[in-house]
């Protein structure tokens, strides 16, 4: 199986719901048979208290009551998700929802209680099966405690800010992945661009359905390169659309690397995933924000929640080494070409959008700013000109849009909650003289 197809179960198991429950089915299978077998040697000092008819209607409630839990949680799942989606962004859906584990494991508890229980009443005849039963009736109260846990956390899980703190969680992880390395200065993280002057010895196109490129094996892709003592340029970003005929490799040098390895390194599928896409998790979170922002929602303050990791995403990613888009090999050769976004793209990112749909709303003006201040206080040096830019876009947005000077000044003033949570000066009293003395409490 080549890189790609392993990159891709793993992505599809990740997020994929029913494969908990479909191991649960397996364990049954193994636990019911252990159990059966190990039945006539384990002895019990209390007899069982109730008799074959007791037995039977304590199995059916078991039965009854987890197959309901089952149906109502996919139900009320489905239906989560509709409404999710349709308030936040659909992405949440396979990036947040459906890879839930606590999810997966209490719906895989419910279907393995259910199936116990089904092979105990199974095997309940003249005697009853003690152990067997005993287990069933534990797994039944496990299961009552895991569905009134389930409703509590998905309430919880489906809040707005759960949803934006998981996501962005998650994005910090995968920034931490791609660039472990910590910016030391600029010349470290600014690329040379190096690319070979002459054109391409070879180009390999892209066959296949239409797909979003997920990952990259950056580590085989630079092997590649050194056995052939060739330079490989992948033409698409990770995130990237790609449509069948398209490039997807530039080579440059006599021998080329071999078409089909070079493939089998590239991971495609239908919509953009976390692993290694650096901006996807700004993607998403700027989505909630702008949805938020729409005259048919109009919740600004989700935005402002939305705001606030932003703000922890891109300080944190502006404080690493973003690296380059060229690889050298130890000997300073340049060997792989790949296109990576830079501290320019996570800013436009971060704040074109929402500073677009957002201006207009104070408690959006005023975070944004809260949000460039505390940027221009923090990062490196060279981290500041592009925040110094979208700062300047933001004051002339700002003078566009407000009449009054008063809203105006109310909009230009910095807030970390957008609204009453701002750190202004102690006001200024006049003396009676005109001059203006320092205002002193009483």
């Amino acid at each position: 199986m080549g890189w790609n197809r392993l990159y891709s179960l793993k992505s599809y198991i990740k997020s994929s719901l029913w494969l908990v429950p479909f191991i649960a089915l397996l364990f049954y299978l193994l636990a019911i048979r252990t159990v059966s077998l190990l039945e006539p040697w384990l002895g019990w000092i209390e007899p069982w208290p109730w008799g074959t008819d007791g037995t039977q209607r304590l199995l059916e409630t078991i039965v009854t009551m987890t197959l309901t839990f089952v149906v109502f949680t996919f139900g009320s799942l489905l239906v989560a998700i509709q409404i999710a989606g349709g308030q936040l962004t659909p992405r949440i859906i396979a990036t947040t929802l459906l890879s839930d584990n606590a999810i997966r494991l209490t719906v895989g508890l419910f279907t393995f209680t259910l199936l116990f229980a089904t092979g105990a009443l199974i095997r309940l005849e003249a005697t009853v099966p003690q152990t067997i039963v005993e287990i069933a009736a534990l797994l039944g109260f496990l299961s009552i405690t895991a569905f009134l846990y389930l409703i509590d956390y998905a309430a919880r899980l489906l809040r707005p800010v759960s949803i934006v703190l998981r996501v962005s969680e998650e994005g910090r992880a995968v920034i931490e992945d791609v660039y472990p390395a910590m910016a030391k200065a600029e010349a470290d993280t600014v690329a040379a661009h190096l690319r070979p002057d002459n054109e391409p010895d070879r180009v390999i196109l892209y066959r296949g359905r239409p797909a979003i490129v997920l990952a990259v094996n950056k580590s085989r892709l630079l092997a590649q390169a050194e056995k052939t003592r060739s330079v490989i340029e992948l033409v698409p970003r990770i995130g990237d659309f790609v449509a069948s005929g398209e490039p997807l490799f530039r080579l440059y040098g006599i021998l080329s690397p071999d078409e089909d390895k070079l493939k089998s390194l590239i991971a495609f599928g239908p919509e953009r995933t976390l692993e290694q896409d650096a901006t996807f998790a700004f993607r998403i979170i700027v989505d909630i924000a702008i949805k938020a922002l729409s005259k048919a929602i109009n919740d600004p303050t989700t935005a402002v929640l939305a705001i606030d990791q932003l703000q922890r995403l891109l300080c944190f990613v502006g404080k690493r080494d973003l690296g380059k888009e060229e690889i050298f090999n130890p000997a300073g050769e340049l060997r792989l070409i790949c296109r990576t976004p830079d501290w320019e793209d996570f800013v436009k990112l971060t704040f074109s959008e929402i500073r677009l749909y957002g201006a207009e709303n104070f408690q959006i003006a005023r975070r944004l700013r809260a949000v460039l201040e505390y940027g221009l206080q923090v990062l490196p040096e060279f981290r500041r000109p592009a925040l110094e830019t979208e700062m300047a876009l933001l004051d002339r947005s700002l003078a566009k849009i407000y009449e009054f000077p008063e809203d105006l000044e109310l909009a230009r003033t910095a807030d970390t909650q957008g609204l009453g949570g701002s750190k202004s000066l102690p006001p200024k009293a006049q003396s009676a003289t005109g001059s203006v003395t320092p205002f002193r409490p009483l």
